[in-house]
Formats: C-alpha cells, structure tokens, sequence
C-alpha cells in the first residue's frame, strides 16, 4: 500500500489537479466575478485580483498561450489552472469562450474604489458614463480606461459595471483601474467635462488631469442631473450629417487627447 502524499507546509501552492475545482467553483458566493476566456484571467493576475479558482479544458494549450502572451504570470497560471472536461467546463460558464478558460476572482471592495476614486491629488481621469444601456460597450470603455491608465470608470443608472458581460468585454481589466456604480450626486470631486455635440471644439482644450469625462447613453445623451453638474461642455469633430460615434470611440477619442496633450503617461 502506498503511502499517503506528505501535508504541504502552510502558505505552499496546491497542484491544480488535487484542488477539486468543480466542488470549489460551486461553493463561491455572489460576490466573486466570472473571468470569462484566458485574456481576462491573465489581465486579473497581472493587476493583482485574488483568484479563488480557475479551470481550463485544455490545460497544455492555456499554458502555451501564457509562455506566448503572457510570460511574466505564466507560473502563476500553472498554480491555478485546473483541467476538467470540456463539457464540465462548459457547464460553469454562460457561453463558452474559445480559449476554455474560466476563473472566479474576488470583487475588489466599494470602500476601496471609491477611495481610489475620491483620493487626491488625482493624476488621471474618471470617465463616467451616464446611465448606459450596452453590456459591450462599457466593457470596451473600461478595457480603454485602463489601457490609457485612467483612475476608474463610474456607470450611474441600472447598468451594472460588473456584469459578466462587461467583465468579458473589458478582458478582465476591472484590477487594472477602479470601476463602480454611483449616483450623480456621489461623484468624486474635480472639474466635470461632459461630451455633447453643443460643447466647445476639444481640438482648442487641454484636459487637466483630475476631470471627471462625462459621456451620455448611446440612446438620449446626458442626463439633466448630470449636465447640471458639468463644468464644461465639450464636443469631438465630427463630420456634418454623422449623427454620432460609438460610445468606446468617444470616449478613446477623449482620453487620446488628454494624453497627447499633456496628460499622464
């Protein structure tokens, strides 16, 4: 009879395959956030998000991705990826994505964005967008406000920054900058540019790097609560007879300009 496989000394990894990551999958609350393909979970590691499990029904191709693309968490990718059956892991996420990756992260706490959000001297921006209606579209605008190193994304109405959907669209850069929903009314201090076609040409500004960048709903534009509180209306050239531009473009438009000119690198 073999002998039983020694303890692990606290704080030591557990393989992947003894983690039984299906019951472990299964036991998280509500709280945790679906990284959706292996994009999103490489992004969650690199910026630091507590990953509670993750899973892969093809664990050798996950890991030649990471010595491809992501290098410097391949290790840790290793630690975490568990191999299941294509069909279990099919079973644990709401559309398969191609690369058969999937993991449960910790959300970061409200009390800590919102003091990300509220702390000064603020070096960056707050884009915020007012009362959005597309899943994919505020995850675009999340996966930019990273990339460009913005301090957070703000969703005021019903849309829910951290649906599963806007996690996918945002390729799991919600760790890489500070994204929650608020009222108007709770908005972090600094100077509000709103985009509206009626604002002063953005071509003739320079942004200061403490703004809050307003962006009205794909349907109605900004809200009255919310062009109460603009400091400053502002409008991207636009060619006469085109009506608008996507809100991801909008709002990559704006931050590219407060980058160009002056802004954070």
């Amino acid at each position: 009879m073999a002998a039983p496989d020694p303890v692990p000394a606290p704080g030591t990894p557990v393989p992947a395959r003894d983690a039984g990551p299906v019951s472990r999958w299964h036991r998280q609350s509500g709280t945790v956030v679906l990284l959706d393909g292996f994009h999103a979970l490489k992004h969650a590691v690199r910026f630091g998000a507590e990953v509670e499990v993750a899973v892969t029904a093809d664990r050798a191709a996950a890991l030649a991705l990471a010595d491809e693309l992501a290098p410097d968490v391949r290790d840790v990718l290793a630690a975490l990826l568990a191999e299941v059956p294509h069909a279990t892991y099919a079973s644990l996420v709401p559309r398969p994505h191609p690369t058969a990756v999937a993991a449960l992260a910790v959300r970061p706490s409200r009390a800590g964005n919102l003091e990300r959000l509220a702390h000064t001297p603020r070096t960056a921006p707050v884009v915020v967008l007012d009362q959005p209606r597309n899943l994919g579209n505020a995850g675009a605008v999340i996966r930019l406000a990273a990339g460009f190193g913005a301090t957070g994304v703000v969703t005021t109405g019903t849309l829910d920054p951290w649906h599963p959907t806007v996690v996918r669209g945002g390729a799991g850069l919600h760790f890489a900058t500070a994204v929650e929903r608020l009222s108007v009314d709770e908005l972090p201090a600094g100077p509000v540019f709103a985009l509206d076609p009626e604002g002063d040409d953005i071509r003739a500004l320079k942004l200061p790097d403490d703004v809050l960048l307003a962006f009205g709903s794909e349907r109605s534009g900004l809200s009255a609560e919310l062009r109460a509180r603009a400091d400053h209306l502002v409008a991207l050239p636009m060619r006469p007879q085109v009506s608008s531009y996507n809100l991801a473009t909008s709002v990559a438009m704006t931050l590219y300009h407060w980058s160009a000119t002056g802004g954070a690198s």
